[in-house]
């Protein structure tokens, strides 16, 4: 209801009022400053040969001007969050067997890939004698400290299945007949 009251007013008179806008007389702009009109003043011959002709005495000061310049030494600052590629990273090709199609193929030192790291992962539960955090670490070219947080904090998940005898147990209730 709120929105034709609205309109009824908007629209009211709107013809008039259009009329009568479109009818007043523009304001006149304001007057240009005179720096404005000098590109038309470039066209003529005076200033350009102003501006061609060579002066001998500024050209004897110029050639007397020796520069010696020496770059102060470079210091780099910390760019917080930014990493500008400043050096080629080496790279080492990943270990990755069965799962080759899986993931990338080269992975920076001191990285791994995801497959890897689930590997790395399996195998240190499956064999913990054999693959230690130092073998590991010497294995992937990662540090021990890196490689002890993630044997400690990340487990892979476990697959049980249940035994058979309750697979039996349900299947051998059977369900009554109707007649």
């Amino acid at each position: 209801m709120g929105g034709r009251v609205s309109r009824v007013f908007r629209n009211f008179n709107v013809e008039n009022r259009a009329r009568r806008e479109i009818s007043k007389e523009k304001p006149t702009p304001a007057p240009r400053h005179r720096t404005a009109r000098l590109d038309t003043m470039a066209d003529s011959p005076e200033i350009k040969e102003e501006v061609l002709k060579k002066d001998d005495r500024f050209l004897t000061l110029l050639k007397d001007v020796y520069v010696e310049s020496r770059d102060p030494p470079v210091r780099v600052k910390d760019g917080g969050g930014e990493h500008l590629p400043s050096k080629q990273e080496e790279k080492r090709l990943t270990k990755l067997g069965h799962l080759e199609a899986l993931d990338v193929k080269k992975v920076p030192k001191g990285k791994i890939s995801l497959v890897e790291a689930l590997t790395l992962l399996n195998n240190h539960k499956l064999q913990p004698q054999i693959w230690t955090a130092e073998k590991i670490a010497a294995e992937y070219s990662l540090e021990v400290k890196d490689v002890n947080s993630l044997l400690e904090f990340f487990i892979p998940f476990t697959v049980l299945e249940f035994p058979k005898e309750t697979k039996k147990a349900i299947t051998s209730h059977k369900p009554k007949m109707l007649t």
